[in-house]
C-alpha cells in the first residue's frame, strides 16, 4: 500500500506594506518581554524607501505614506493529521506539537511518542546552531484559566527537560513558560479548534546567511 503523503501546506507571504494616513492600522513589535505575544520578535529587515512624490502610487488628495514595514517570509508545514506544524520565518524557526501526541489527557506526563518528536526538533536545534530557545505551553479554554496555567507551564517544562537532556549543551540558553489558554491559534468552540490550542510550541533564532 502506499503510504499517505504528508499534507504540505505552505503559506509564503512577502509584502512590502505601503498604506495611507487614511486607512493605516496600527501595529506594534514587540520587545523580548515576558508579556508579549509568543511569536512577535521584530523583523532585522529594513523597509525599502519609496518616494511619496511618485505619481505612480496615486495617492488620495492630501493623503501621506505611512511608516513602511516588511514583512517576514513565512513557510508553514503541517503533517496531514495537524499533530505537527512547523513555522519558518527569515529570522526563526517555531515548531508546534499538539499536547495529544505528547501527554495523556489533563496530563503533563510524556507518552511513549513524544521523546522521538522532541528529539527531533533538538537537531533542527543543532542545525541552526541556536543559542536561545523558547518552550511555550498552551492549552484551551476549558476549564480554570489558573489550571490551564499550570498545565501548560508543566507541559513546558517537560518538553524543556527532554531537549536540555539531548543537547546537553551548557551555552543554550532556554525560556519556558505557560500561556495557558492565551493566545488561541484555532476555534475554541469546537472540538477540532481546541485540540489545535493545546500545544507546546519550541522555537529558536535561524542561523543567519
Amino acid at each position: 500500500m502506499t503510504p499517505t503523503p504528508r499534507l504540505t501546506l505552505v503559506l509564503t507571504t512577502a509584502i512590502l506594506l505601503l498604506t495611507t494616513n487614511l486607512y493605516a492600522a496600527t501595529a506594534h513589535a514587540a520587545d523580548d518581554d515576558p508579556n508579549d505575544p509568543p511569536g512577535t520578535d521584530p523583523s532585522a529587515a529594513a523597509p525599502v524607501k519609496v518616494d511619496p512624490a511618485d505619481p505612480d502610487l496615486k495617492l488620495p488628495d492630501g493623503a501621506t505614506l505611512a511608516q513602511a514595514k516588511v514583512l517576514d517570509i513565512k513557510s508553514v508545514v503541517e503533517d496531514q493529521s495537524g499533530d505537527e506544524r512547523r513555522e519558518d520565518t527569515n529570522t526563526s524557526v517555531t515548531f508546534a506539537l499538539q499536547a495529544e501526541v505528547l501527554f495523556g489527557k489533563d496530563s503533563a506526563k510524556l507518552g511513549a511518542e513524544a521523546k522521538s518528536r522532541i528529539t527531533g526538533i533538538a537537531e533542527e536545534i543543532k542545525t541552526q546552531n541556536a543559542t536561545r530557545v523558547r518552550v511555550f505551553g498552551f492549552t484551551d479554554n476549558l476549564g480554570s484559566s489558573a489550571h490551564g496555567d499550570v498545565l501548560s507551564k508543566k507541559r513546558a517544562n517537560a518538553v524543556h527537560d527532554i531537549l536540555t537532556e539531548t543537547l546537553n549543551d551548557a551555552g543554550i540558553t532556554y525560556e519556558v513558560r505557560g500561556y495557558g489558554e492565551q493566545y488561541p491559534i484555532a476555534d475554541n468552540s469546537t472540538e477540532a479548534g481546541r485540540k489545535k490550542n493545546r500545544r507546546v510550541e519550541v522555537s529558536f533564532p535561524r542561523t543567519e546567511s
